[in-house]
Order: structure tokens, then C-alpha cells, then sequence
């Protein structure tokens, strides 16, 4: 398998999965009758401590599905500027539901600050959109957003009459590493997307959980984006299959992270900040004269990386073993020699 360190999205599915995606029990889950579905949503509803889940083809999707289920068109949702439901999900918030975005600045941590928070919301004013919703994340990058963090945002967003939603697109990976667990953190929020197919290696489908009410809605809507699935055991299967045996491996891809890190800040003009790498996430920067080439002279090795954006990013997932971290290692290094030679 070629070693491709582009996200953690690319993991395929291993033998055992596989088995348990053929195995699985289906129904019509538009109907509510797939049992390895409804099976899936109590079960990381549970986790995650809240009433009722929801399973869907995406992060993206659920991330959507949430925005559009807490705000009406004309009012806003708040997030980080360089979030993902603000920054890479085609602005299907504004497209779809008429909800205005509206971005605050994130730190180099990716946290943001309580004062950037309370100046968003606006006042109730006819010229202004209604601040509905405010989104956060959990990683950002890589970073491990604290608990203090998010408690103290959400708890300013409820003063305000505001609803909260998590984007838990790598939570677990901010559980293992910091070892807070799954419930408490979505405890503040309202509403909370777990992705199963980066890290945790399922090849599909992400779980929205929050109270009864708000899936109900949640899958009223989800069903108007084109997303009723008949037979969907058959991935809700993989997504179990992920949760019951690629949690504690996580740490793995943290371990391999930092090893990476390390190795790379000791190559002459390659710059790695280790504080940054709190999970599996490395940023890497090279001088301009010589970064354009990288890419293509790993793909020669048999790597995938992706360009530099304006760092590179190398992403540890359950794909990628200690021989393909250390080809990673040594070809940066090889390719920076050439270039100073």
C-alpha cells in the first residue's frame, strides 16, 4: 500500500471490517428498520450523552444539517474563521439555508477568545442578523481544544440566548490525547458531530446526536439534502466496527506524530513547531526556493503528500506504519540535501 500522508481520511478498510460490513443485519432506514443503523445512533448518542443520534453520509452533512436544524434563514451562526463548517464546507449553510456566516479569529491554537465571542453576537437590532448559533470544533489542525475552552464559550453563547454546536470531526482524537472523555466535552453543546471516517478509519458516515427534538428535525432535513439511505447497515456496520477497535489505537498515530516531528526539526532549514503536534498532525515548513519540489520528489519514492498551503501537512493515521514514517523522514531529508547540494 502506498504510504499516503495527505489526511486521515484515506484509510481503507481492513479484513475485519470488512467481515462486519458483510455481516451486518439491514433494513430500510428511511423506514427506521435497519437495526445495525438505529443500533449506530444509540450508541454514540450514548457516548457522547445526549438523547438521540442521527446517522449520516458526512461530517460535512451533519455539520450542515445542524446549522440548518438550530438556525431560520436571515439569522447567523458564529465560528472560527478557519473552521470547517465556516472555511471548507462550500458555504452550504449561506446557499442552502439563507444562514449568515459570520467569522471569528482563531489563534494560532486554534482556539477563540471569549471577547471575540460576546462582540459577534449582535444586538437585537432590524438591521443586523439574529446570532442564533455558535459553532465550534474539536481538533482544530491537530490542536486540542480544552474543555475550560469550549465550557467558557458555550456558557457566553447560552447568556445570549445562543445554541451551540460541536464539530467533533477528530474528538477522539482530542479524548485520547488529553483524556477527557467523549461526554464530557459535548456536555455544553446543544449538538454534536462525530466523524467516523478520518482517524477512526470507517470508510463512511458521521453521527449528529442532541435531544429528541432537534433530530427528529434533523432528519427531516437530512432527508430534503437527498440523504434518505435504505440499506445503510452495511456502512453503519463499519462505523461500529471502528468504535469498538480504533479509539485507544489513536494513540498510536499521536506516538508516530511526535517521532515524526522530532526527526524532522533535526534536518538543517526544515522547520517543525513540536509544541504544535498534539495528535497526528504535523506541520512542516521548508524554505520557498525549495518547497514547490517536495511533492513531486516523494511521489517518485512512492508517497502522497499534500502541496503546501503554506506548510505541508502529514497526517498519521492506522494506515501508515513505523517503515512509512521513517521512508517520510528520510526522503525529506534526502530531498533537502539534493537541494543544497
Amino acid at each position: 500500500m502506498t504510504p499516503d500522508f495527505r489526511s486521515d481520511t484515506v484509510t481503507k478498510p481492513d479484513d475485519a471490517m470488512r467481515a462486519a460490513m458483510a455481516a451486518a443485519p439491514v433494513g430500510d432506514d428511511v423506514y427506521g428498520d435497519d437495526p445495525s443503523v438505529n443500533a449506530l445512533e444509540v450508541r454514540v448518542a450514548q457516548m457522547l450523552g445526549k438523547p438521540a443520534g442521527l446517522f449520516v453520509t458526512s461530517g460535512t452533512q451533519s455539520n450542515l444539517i445542524a446549522i440548518l436544524g438550530h438556525c431560520r434563514r436571515g439569522e447567523e451562526f458564529l465560528s472560527g474563521e478557519r473552521y470547517h463548517s465556516m472555511k471548507d464546507e462550500a458555504g452550504g449553510a449561506a446557499v442552502l439555508g439563507s444562514v449568515v456566516p459570520q467569522t471569528l479569529p482563531v489563534a494560532d491554537d486554534g482556539s477563540i477568545s471569549e471577547d471575540s465571542v460576546r462582540a459577534a453576537i449582535k444586538p437585537d437590532d432590524v438591521h443586523l442578523p439574529i446570532s442564533r448559533l455558535l459553532c465550534l470544533e474539536n481538533t482544530v489542525s491537530g490542536r486540542v481544544q480544552s474543555k475550560r475552552n469550549l465550557d467558557s464559550l458555550t456558557s457566553i453563547a447560552r447568556e445570549h440566548g445562543l445554541k451551540t454546536h460541536l464539530d467533533g470531526a477528530r474528538l477522539m482524537n482530542a479524548v485520547v490525547s488529553s483524556d477527557v472523555s467523549a461526554s464530557d466535552y459535548a456536555a455544553g453543546f446543544n449538538s454534536v458531530s462525530l466523524c467516523i471516517s478520518k482517524g477512526l478509519g470507517a470508510p463512511v458516515g458521521s453521527v449528529l446526536v442532541g435531544d429528541e427534538d432537534f433530530i427528529k428535525a434533523g432528519r427531516r432535513i437530512r432527508k430534503m439534502l437527498g440523504g434518505g439511505m435504505r440499506q445503510a447497515g452495511v456502512i453503519a456496520a463499519a462505523c461500529d466496527y471502528a468504535l469498538s477497535h480504533n479509539i485507544e489505537r489513536l494513540a498510536d498515530d499521536h506516538l508516530r506524530a511526535s517521532g515524526v516531528a522530532r526527526r524532522l526539526s533535526e534536518i538543517d532549514e526544515v522547520h517543525v513547531s513540536l509544541n504544535e503536534v498534539e495528535t497526528n498532525m504535523v506541520y512542516l515548513q521548508l524554505p520557498d526556493d525549495v518547497a514547490p519540489g517536495l511533492k513531486a520528489f516523494l511521489a517518485e519514492r512512492g508517497m502522497t503528500i499534500s502541496p503546501p498551503c503554506p506548510k505541508f501537512r502529514l497526517v498519521m493515521h492506522k494506515d501508515i506504519t513505523d517503515a512509512a514514517s521513517d521512508s517520510l523522514v528520510e526522503g525529506i531529508a534526502d530531498f533537502m540535501a539534493q537541494c543544497r547540494s
